[in-house]
């Protein structure tokens, strides 16, 4: 290790804190043995049977356990650690060696990131997996020529991935990213305007306050109903005398499936002779018997169903005319 990142190191890494151990995610044939002094800087030994992975590992010094490293002591390992996969070979064991350490070191910045969204409903081991996906995304990004420290570049990107993962897993329903940003701001100008009014917002000063056209704001409102849903199956409160909200749900009309069939029916219809309409009426609306129907125009039975067959047969064959 350099001399420079040895004498940044923070009281926390002296001999108390430092034990025997291989480092995680090493190559495979190398150990990393730290020994201390109690008056002198710890060393590090490395045995390996590889003279190149040796090469690379001997400036990277044995730590404690990550969580236990002090923050600048993180960063200016961090600095020491980009500046040596900078002149490694992308896809080698030796810069996926670095590149593991640099995630480990830097897992406080995902949990310190992951902290803002407590109390959101998804457990938090969830969110710090995304975050370190994050945490992934910003190292392989990050350019030390840049001059710009190491959190301040990750801290966006870790925090953005976040927020990515609950625009796209947290809705009930999926709507567009518009939408979603539309609920948001709707919400907050809702707040602001029922304290300034003291009553809930109409549509119309809720399109005025955010530039939008009432259209928008209406549409706005209706995406925030997808953003929870309920179970059919949920039981209700102990005040609710009501059952479950599928106990609740209207039935089906099975009249409406025949609204189609009326409404293709009435030119065919139109087009009967004024005898063959009073039939069809007297026996489907009136729901009248041949006979009584006979009794009724003066006519006999038999001619009653020869009348009523001819023009069913003539409807009939007037709605597979009209499909």
């Amino acid at each position: 290790m350099p001399r420079n990142t040895e004498e940044t190191m923070s009281p926390q890494l002296d001999e108390s804190r430092i034990t025997d151990a291989i480092i995680p995610d090493a190559p495979t044939g190398t150990q990393v043995s730290a020994r201390t002094a109690p008056s002198a800087p710890q060393s590090t030994a490395i045995e390996t049977d590889d003279e190149t992975t040796g090469d690379v590992l001997e400036q990277i010094a044995e730590l404690p356990a990550f969580d236990e490293v002090a923050p600048q002591d993180a960063r200016a390992l961090s600095k020491e650690l980009f500046e040596r996969m900078a002149t490694l070979e992308e896809g080698t064991h030796e810069y996926a060696y670095v590149r593991n350490t640099l995630v480990e070191l830097n897992l406080a910045l995902v949990k310190f990131a992951a902290a803002r969204f407590r109390s959101r409903s998804e457990p938090m081991e969830d969110i710090v997996q995304v975050g370190t996906i994050g945490l992934i995304k910003a190292i392989d990004r990050f350019e030390p020529d840049r001059g710009v420290e190491f959190p301040t570049f990750a801290m966006p990107t870790i925090v953005g991935e976040i927020k990515r993962f609950f625009r796209d897993t947290s809705w009930s329903v999926r709507v567009p990213r518009r939408l979603q940003e539309l609920r948001l701001d709707l919400a907050k100008a809702g707040d602001e305007l029922a304290q300034k009014l003291d009553r809930s917002p109409t549509v119309g000063e809720l399109a005025e306050r955010l530039g939008l056209s009432e259209d928008e704001v209406v549409e706005g409102m209706a995406a925030s109903n997808a953003y929870t849903a309920s179970s059919l199956d949920a039981q209700p409160e102990e005040d609710d005398s009501e059952g479950a909200l599928a106990d609740r749900i209207g039935y089906e009309d099975h009249g409406l499936e025949g609204i189609e069939y009326v409404e293709s029916l009435k030119p065919l219809i139109a087009d009967l002779s004024p005898r063959d309409r009073k039939i069809l009426s007297l026996r489907f609306v009136a729901n009248m018997t041949q006979s009584e129907i006979g009794e009724e125009l003066g006519i006999s039975q038999m001619h009653v169903s020869r009348l009523l067959s001819r023009t069913l047969g003539r409807l009939r064959k007037g709605l597979l005319t009209d499909a």
